[in-house]
């Protein structure tokens, strides 16, 4: 079973930037899709950003296109989101999550394993 383990999060102000990372252990990281995906207190979890086996194709929300970048790199099993010009309104829970597809999914039921999740809190 693989072990996804995110890091990074924290308190920025508005406008700011964060880097979040996903370790994953096991030697079949770049056999999978990969994606972030959010949850707000009160709110469903949503999706934020996928990235393709190879790392080629990406896919994000709306909501994050044009501030939020993804990447990986299977050599190091990891995976990364970096945050530029952050809102109040990203503050939430951030997963990562493995899916175990060859195109980039964006629905939760299609990831089937899932990191502990890492708090990332930006003030006004």
């Amino acid at each position: 079973q693989v072990q996804l383990v995110e890091s990074g999060g924290g308190l920025v102000q508005a406008g700011g930037s964060l880097r979040l990372s996903c370790a994953a252990s096991g030697r079949t990281f770049s056999s999978y899709v990969m994606g972030w995906f959010r949850q707000a207190p009160g709110k469903e979890r949503e999706f934020v950003a996928a990235i393709s086996s190879s790392g080629a194709y990406t896919r994000y929300a709306d909501s994050v296109k044009g501030r939020f970048t993804i990447s990986r790199d299977n050599a190091k099993n990891t995976m990364y989101l970096q945050m530029n010009s952050l809102k109040p309104e990203d503050t939430a829970v951030y997963y990562c999550a493995r899916a175990p597809q060859y195109i980039v999914v964006i629905t939760i039921a299609e990831y089937d394993s899932w990191g502990q999740g890492t708090q990332v809190t930006v003030s006004s």
